[in-house]
């Protein structure tokens, strides 16, 4: 099972267009979609699709068309009671498959809230395999709560999974020496922000990347998965590191491939593959997600980690 949280769930809306984002312009979209939407609830959709159960922990009023539309998709949604309405996230999609999002910050979460979330996650996470904190903090949240969360968890016998950016992404990082999680999935920038690295040189080296992430892992860090955009991923472990290509993809949407990327790396975590299959199933999902419209999910039907390409590198080269 996989439990996850999302903090700060928002209506994600989608809007096509039939030629590229003009500033400034007017233009009409040729297609508009709207879909519950945060990085907890995309995971806990591909594991719904996938047969892997789920339980989503969001704050939301039990009554929200967001929990509704949530619990029609076959998600075990539970809400945690939260003032006001829910944000909405707008992407704008351009036919090459360049988004440009924009992203409200939601209502402010009250300690209550936070405990609440807290004490949901703890009952449940005991049943689940995985706990994944994903997505940003609401305003009013102290950047460390997802820091505080994981060593909330540490008892409950779940594998933690984090996915976040900006400063609860470094707030985490500062803590890690007394609340490591099992899997962090930073993307290249994110990784070189956190080590002092070029973060596009990350991005285009998979060597680089995977030695920035080796600086996480002796940290505590059980793995890092580094998602690369076009260039795959890199995943690293204590036992050595890896580099995944992707298949040739026409991309429509990269909203929610790195969503997508983490479940396929869970699913396989699951089912006890090796590393180097946790990374090419991770890529799969990523490089299908991309290629479909909005933040749709992929079916398992739909992922194919045979055309994915993993490699073993050595991070000894060059010392």
């Amino acid at each position: 099972m996989i439990v996850t949280l999302t903090a700060n769930p928002s209506h994600d809306r989608t809007v096509t267009l039939s030629e590229p984002l003009r500033h400034g312009a007017v233009q009409r979209a040729t297609a508009v979609l709207s879909q519950a939407g945060g990085k907890g609830v995309n995971i806990s959709r591909a594991s719904v699709s996938a047969g892997v159960p789920t339980i989503a922990v969001l704050p939301a009023p039990k009554d929200d068309p967001f929990v509704h539309e949530l619990l029609a998709a076959g998600i075990d949604c539970r809400p945690v009671a939260h003032p006001g309405d829910l944000r909405v996230n707008i992407t704008i999609s351009d036919p090459d498959g360049t988004t440009t999002k924009l992203n409200s910050p939601g209502p402010a979460m009250t300690e209550t809230t936070r405990a609440a979330l807290c004490d949901a996650l703890q009952r449940r996470a005991g049943r689940g395999d995985w706990v994944v904190l994903a997505g940003s903090l609401p305003p009013a949240t102290p950047p460390e709560w997802y820091a505080e969360l994981v060593g909330a968890l540490a008892g409950t016998g779940a594998r933690v999974a984090v996915d976040t950016s900006d400063e609860p992404l470094r707030a985490l990082v500062d803590r890690l020496e007394v609340a490591a999680p099992h899997l962090m999935k930073p993307n290249g920038h994110e990784l070189g922000s956190l080590t002092g690295h070029d973060g596009d040189e990350l991005e285009k080296d998979p060597v680089a990347a995977a030695r920035a992430g080796q600086e996480l892992v002796a940290r505590g860090v059980e793995s890092v998965l580094v998602t690369l955009g076009g260039d795959g991923a890199v995943l690293v472990d204590g036992r050595g590191a890896w580099h995944a290509t992707p298949p040739p993809t026409t991309v429509v949407s990269t909203v929610g491939a790195g969503d997508s990327s983490l479940f396929g790396y869970l699913l396989a975590a699951i089912e006890n593959r090796e590393p180097a299959d946790r990374l090419a199933l991770a890529v799969a999902y990523g490089s299908a997600a991309a290629g479909l419209p909005g933040t749709t999910i992929p079916r398992p039907d739909q992922v194919d980690p045979t055309q994915v390409t993993v490699t073993d590198l050595d991070l000894t080269q060059g010392d």
